[in-house]
């Protein structure tokens, strides 16, 4: 049997919330005592008490849940499902209200860009103040110096003060620190997001690393591609409490299912932001699936573009394409490619549909991107991951397909032989 490097029982966290329920500073504190007396008197003219209310905010309640040694755990939720409070109360920077939470190795930790880091220090300075906080030696950190600096990609920066670094330089240093100085226990919340793409993709390689050299690894992400690949086991957190525990794939498609609303075959996208100048000359206002009936596996697919112009543009052509969660466009459709472009006249507002015989996306969610484009090649608008459309099993999908979630989103129909050794089995 695995030992259990993270044990929490019945954990349960409770704030305050109300004027008086937040630390202050010792200038705060100096300030309220000088005007508590007016504010006493202006209470008492107007018949109030002195006392602010406050109400109880339960951010975790009664949360239990065990991570064995060298386990890759994803911790998942909505805004406001307690996830944070969770890792903070685990990394010792809050005390629970109840419960326990028994820790069992050297814990890294990244809550936020430049956890631990002192802004007066340079950046040589902090890896061994962290590397200190971490139990490691100063020999321990020398051994790693060199592969920190070059992972962070600080080097002409090291001996600067770190509250001169920008964010994304904060950030990459405090991430290689924590990977890097080898704890058996790493927690890493939503940070990766601050980071450029590339970046993100090179933290996530080495918490893969991370995980494959047997350590305990707490990942708190919104990313459910990035959950997906480098957890074995999700906890979903709702409410403060833990509503779903299990494989990854499973738990996430769950997740995901619940985030898509039932209007996911009709987008409105007359009031979306856009960038630049998309939509200034024309606009797409809505795109419909199936007049808004489900999307089916294995059957034809009707999209509707609604749009308006505001000025007259020609050689117009519309398009839309499906993502994976990743971001890998599985599916493309540009009306320029099979049919003519037209113009449009400024003050009219029309359709395009497009129909696809067979949808061989499996079942799934998929991000959507809308878009159209003048003869001239210009984007008119363009919508990248605009909305999640999710695509239900058919009455011709096979039973059996829910379960090759992993093996790839277009599933195609091939004509297989077999050598006479092979036995068919019955059905």
């Amino acid at each position: 049997m695995s030992e259990i490097a993270i044990q929490v029982e019945h954990l349960s966290k409770q704030f305050r919330i109300g004027a008086n329920s937040f630390q202050k500073t010792f200038r705060e504190t100096v300030s309220d005592a000088m005007l508590a007396p007016a504010r006493r008197l202006r209470s008492a003219l107007r018949g109030q008490g002195t006392q602010a209310a406050t109400k109880e905010f339960w951010a975790l309640r009664d949360v239990s849940f065990d991570v064995n040694q060298g386990e890759v755990v994803g911790i998942i939720g909505h805004n406001g499902a307690g996830k944070s409070t969770l890792l903070k109360v685990l990394s010792r920077i809050t005390e629970p209200t109840a419960g326990s939470a028994m820790i069992r190795g050297r814990v890294g930790t990244l809550l936020e860009v430049g956890t631990g880091f002192h802004p007066d220090l340079t950046g040589r300075e902090n890896m061994y103040l962290n590397g200190a906080i971490l139990g490691m030696s100063r020999a321990e950190i020398n051994r790693k110096f060199d592969e920190i600096v070059a992972f962070a990609e600080v080097e002409q920066f090291i001996d600067t003060m770190v509250k001169h670094y920008s964010s994304g330089m904060y950030l990459r240093l405090a991430f290689a620190v924590a990977a890097h100085l080898e704890p058996e226990i790493l927690i890493v919340d939503e940070v990766l997001a601050v980071g450029d793409a590339q970046f993100q993709k090179k933290c996530l390689g080495k918490m893969g690393e991370v995980a494959q050299n047997g350590r305990t690894v707490l990942f708190v992400s919104h990313n459910m591609a990035a959950i997906r690949s480098l957890c074995q086991r999700v906890i979903w957190l709702n409410k403060g409490t833990v509503l779903k525990d299990g494989p990854s794939a499973s738990i996430v498609n769950e997740y995901l299912m619940e985030t898509v609303t039932s209007s996911s075959s009709r987008v409105d996208l007359s009031e979306a932001t856009r960038q630049y100048d998309f939509g200034k000359r024309l606009k797409i206002t809505e795109l419909t699936f199936n007049n808004g009936e489900p999307i089916l596996h294995g059957q034809p697919l009707n999209v509707s573009f609604n749009y308006e112009a505001y000025s007259t543009v020609y050689g117009v052509s519309f398009g839309f394409g499906l993502s994976s969660l990743e971001g890998t466009r599985l599916l493309s459709i540009d009306s320029d490619l099979y049919s003519s472009r037209y113009t449009i006249h400024g003050g009219n507002k029309g359709q395009a549909h497009v129909i696809i015989d067979t949808l061989q996306l499996q079942p799934g969610i998929y991000l959507l991107d809308v878009g159209s484009r003048s003869g001239d090649g210009n984007a008119l608008d363009y919508l990248p991951g605009c909305a999640q459309i999710e695509i239900l099993p058919g009455p011709t999908t096979p039973a059996s397909m829910s379960r090759l979630d992993y093996a790839g989103s277009v599933r195609l129909e091939g004509r297989w032989q077999w050598t006479q050794d092979a036995t068919k089995e019955l059905d």
